[in-house]
């Protein structure tokens, strides 16, 4: 229903958000772990399955003929997940660590501005919304 009223706007800026927060702590892992001996960081992707799914997964779409097959990546928004990944090929330290404390509060703000930036987004949709339902 709500794709129909704005286009799926709602369901590519929920998983945006989804990307976002998990992304968000998987920077507050590394910045807690910064000084943990031989922990490795963690990073998430989602922007390119985002896109991915929300173009329908290829150019030309694959249909699956038998239960047994497998998906060559996300068909839509429904199977979109974001990829959290740990960087195991750096260290920056003599004890294993990789984590950059200033790279990390550095993406950490820069994630949570983004975050803002989009559920202000969501917001603004949903006040659309609402107004569309009370005929203002």
């Amino acid at each position: 229903m709500l794709e129909k009223l704005f286009g799926g706007t709602i369901d590519i800026l929920g998983a945006g958000l989804d990307g976002l927060s998990q992304r968000q702590r998987a920077h507050a892992e590394n910045v807690a772990n910064a000084d943990t001996p031989k922990y490795k960081r963690f990073e998430v992707s989602y922007e390119a399955k985002l896109q991915a799914a929300v173009s329908g997964g290829q150019e030309a779409p694959l249909s699956l003929t038998h239960p047994g097959h497998l998906s060559l990546g996300p068909q839509g928004l429904s199977q979109f997940r974001p990829e959290l990944k740990r960087v195991e090929d750096s260290t920056l330290r003599n004890d294993g660590n990789n984590v950059d404390i200033d790279v990390e509060m550095t993406r950490l703000a820069q994630t949570s501005l983004t975050y803002n930036a989009v559920a202000e987004l969501m917001k603004r949709k949903m006040i659309g919304l609402k107004e569309v339902i009370r005929g203002s």
